[in-house]
């Protein structure tokens, strides 16, 4: 694929892109798509949440760590962000990290009732 394709049109544009290829389960191609998008507006959480999870999807945990952490940072009851970064830790055989960021995402959602 040609370069400019990742870059090419508004934000919104290459928003809709992006969710499209995640969508189609191409989690790659997406992330490349909003590894841009999230450079250009770092400050919204929607484009880097689902960066973060196209990485998840595509096993590529440590960039869906990272990319979780900095959502958490700006919003810290993002309950989404929370459980999925208990997930990523999880794959990655962390079990005792992850365990209170599924219990916060649990509370988050109104679970409380957590084994």
């Amino acid at each position: 694929m040609d370069e400019n394709y990742y870059e090419f049109g508004t934000a919104a544009d290459r928003w809709n892109r992006a969710r499209f290829f995640f969508d189609a389960k191409e989690y790659l191609t997406a992330a490349r798509i909003l590894g841009g998008l999230v450079d250009e507006v770092p400050e919204q959480v929607a484009p880097r949440l689902l960066l973060a999870r196209a990485y998840y999807h595509s096993a590529r945990l440590g960039k869906a760590e990272a990319e979780l952490r900095i959502v958490l940072e700006r919003d810290p009851v993002e309950d989404y962000a929370r459980l999925l970064l208990g997930r990523t830790l999880e794959r990655q055989g962390r079990h005792e990290e992850a365990g209170p960021h599924l219990r916060m995402a649990a509370a988050l959602n109104g679970d409380f009732a957590t084994g």
